[in-house]
């Protein structure tokens, strides 16, 4: 698979940012630390902050809301609505930020399994080409590797303990 331990981004139309990165778990485990908060907050890092709320009402309808706190910075939140959820496979949320009123994202995560390794494939569409670049613009990149990056080695950790 081309995306074995490295992150790849498209950006396949002017609304859209398309993330994918294999890992080396099952899928069931990746959508764990997809949807736990105490899986979440041991790989989802914003740089220099804490992960300090992390609220998940995991079914379609239900509701989550993240924020990192650090000292000295401004707290950096985010929430939305699960709008479709099938185990194992697919998390479709909206996303807005608690500081930045850019409009409502809508984020698509797929995660397929094959061969004993997981697909995950996550799909931005955002409000307007103008949000979708400043996002780009922002670190999207460095901040996702690094994000994938720790949570591949969480998966790791897990899967030495089953």
């Amino acid at each position: 698979m081309p995306y074995t331990g490295m992150l790849h981004i498209a950006t396949p139309t002017d609304r859209e940012v398309v993330l994918t990165r294999e890992f080396a778990a099952p899928r069931g485990l990746v959508f764990d630390a997809l949807t736990r908060p105490e899986l979440l907050k041991r790989w989802m890092q914003a740089p220099g902050r804490e992960f300090e709320v992390c609220e998940i009402d995991l079914k379609v309808g239900g509701a989550y809301h993240f924020v990192w706190r650090g000292r000295g910075k401004k707290a950096v939140g985010t929430s939305g609505v699960y709008r479709d959820i099938v185990p194992g496979e697919r998390i479709a949320t909206t996303e807005e930020w608690d500081d930045w009123d850019a409009g409502e994202t809508l984020a698509t995560t797929t995660i397929s399994e094959q061969d004993g390794k997981t697909i995950l494939t996550m799909i931005s569409l955002f409000p307007s080409k103008e949000v979708r670049d400043t996002v780009l613009k922002s670190g999207l990149e460095k901040g996702a590797k690094e994000n994938y990056d720790k949570l591949a080695e969480v998966l790791a950790e897990l899967g030495a303990r089953s």
